[in-house]
């Protein structure tokens, strides 16, 4: 979910407990009452590992600085925005004084807004290129996965880890007919298709190659190859605002007729190029998983007003989970699912999947996410990660307002959840510590094969 108007310590975690004790910050009643203070304090202590956020390069900013996201959705036809992304949303009024010291309620006026502006470029101008980072800080997090189309100043390991865009490797020919299904898309694949020359050109081609084995050969390999020498730990797919997740499994000798056809000009049968696809993505997740990569999907019900919901539904996946030629590819369902939450949990029972609450942890309450988090923990509690979804959202919210809000609601809702269960005499108060620690921090390391170092 992305609403994206121009736009460009987080306080630790303990200082949760302060912001909520302010009247004009408060938290829904008793939603930090519903949480063990014992079980509270060891969730503050952990140093988080962020599974997926946008995080803006550090300063100077330029004109060009619109690498994180691919599909960016600031010019998109309105459509009803959640109150958590509203110019009044209360939370913004907590993260505004604990990362800028900046004291006011939303909504502010115009000349509010400067102010504010000058109180973020003070920080960022104090922080410089260690900006970024400052901000992860201030979210008691330690590293986060940075959803880019490149990285840059300031977004480098250690903290930021690169997670690359390949969509435009799915979309090969001319993209015509697709664009055609809505405004939206026509917007998004004219994105995607200046990505694909980006990558055609750093393979040394200007179009794609006359047959699909040299396509695979020479275009699709040789990009995950170089995403995977340049740090990417995983490969971000936002195919679900191109289409749906109906991929099917067509035979080769098919898709080389209909790759052969097509490459030679002109738009694609919608039928024809649905079979290609179907065919790539299978192809571009299995060379993820030889080369040690994750796959990340978009799951959850996404920005624009013309985004298919019931394309979305992460059931439609499971022959994808179930195919023995990719169960070496690990598979991050983005977001938790909403509002399929109950179909996607019952998919954690596959052994290469997993999820998670980035998103769910800006745009809901604590309260509302700690119901199915609970469930999922109950079910899966290693396979499922902490994610903030950080992003510049509006003037308001930017990507350190919005990660610094999804820390905090996260950890609420992780303890809200927790509680529960050792009250219910589910789980011990040491394990849910513990079940803490795996899903803040210790799913990822292992996941992603990061050192230990919490």
């Amino acid at each position: 979910m992305r609403r994206l108007r121009p736009a460009i310590s987080l306080a630790p975690a303990a200082l949760l407990v302060a912001l909520l004790s302010c009247s004009s910050h408060r938290a829904p009643a008793n939603s930090a009452a519903a949480v063990d203070p014992d079980i509270a304090q060891a969730i503050d202590s952990i140093q988080a590992i962020d599974n997926h956020a946008h995080p803006v390069l550090a300063p100077p900013l330029d004109a060009t600085e619109k690498e994180f996201d691919a599909l960016p959705v600031s010019n998109l036809e309105p459509q009803s925005d959640p109150p958590a992304l509203r110019s009044d949303f209360p939370l913004l009024g907590a993260a505004w004084k604990a990362l800028w010291g900046f004291d006011a309620l939303p909504p502010l006026d115009a000349a509010g807004l400067q102010r504010l502006d000058e109180a973020r470029a003070r920080v960022r101008h104090q922080q410089g290129e260690k900006y970024p980072a400052w901000v992860l800080t201030q979210a008691t997090t330690a590293t986060m996965l940075a959803n880019r189309v490149a990285m840059g100043r300031g977004v480098q390991p250690p903290r930021f880890l690169w997670v690359p865009y390949v969509d435009a490797l799915l979309f090969p020919l001319d993209n015509t007919g697709m664009a055609a299904a809505s405004p939206d898309r026509q917007q998004f694949f004219a994105l995607e298709d200046l990505l694909r020359r980006r990558y055609l050109y750093a393979a040394g081609m200007s179009a794609p190659p006359a047959t699909l084995d040299a396509y695979l050969a020479k275009v699709v390999t040789p990009t995950l190859e170089r995403q995977k020498a340049g740090g990417a730990v995983a490969e971000k797919f936002e195919v679900a605002y191109l289409r749906s997740f109906d991929f099917s499994d067509p035979p080769q000798a098919q898709v080389e007729k209909i790759y052969a056809r097509w490459a030679r000009g002109g738009t694609p049968d919608n039928a024809d190029y649905k079979l290609l696809q179907d065919f790539l993505f299978r192809s571009i997740a299995g060379e993820c998983g030889r080369l040690g990569m994750a796959v990340h999907l978009h799951a959850m019900s996404g920005g624009g007003s013309y985004f298919s919901i019931a394309g979305v539904n992460p059931l439609l996946l499971e022959p994808i989970f179930n195919d023995p030629r990719l169960r070496g590819t690990n598979f991050v369902l983005l977001h938790g699912g909403w509002p399929y939450v109950r179909e996607i949990g019952s998919l954690l029972q596959k052994p290469n999947v997993y999820l998670d609450i980035s998103g769910q942890d800006l745009l809901l309450t604590p309260r509302t996410e700690a119901q199915w988090l609970r469930e999922w923990l109950e079910l899966e509690p290693e396979k499922i990660l902490f994610g903030s979804d950080g992003y510049p959202y509006s003037d308001e919210m930017g990507w350190a307002e919005s990660t610094w809000i999804a820390s905090r609601n996260a950890r609420l809702a992780l303890g809200i959840a927790l509680t529960g269960m050792v009250q219910d005499g589910e789980i011990t108060r040491d394990r849910a510590k513990e079940i803490a620690r795996l899903m803040l921090r210790g799913n990822a390391e292992a996941l992603y094969h990061l050192p230990n170092r919490n």
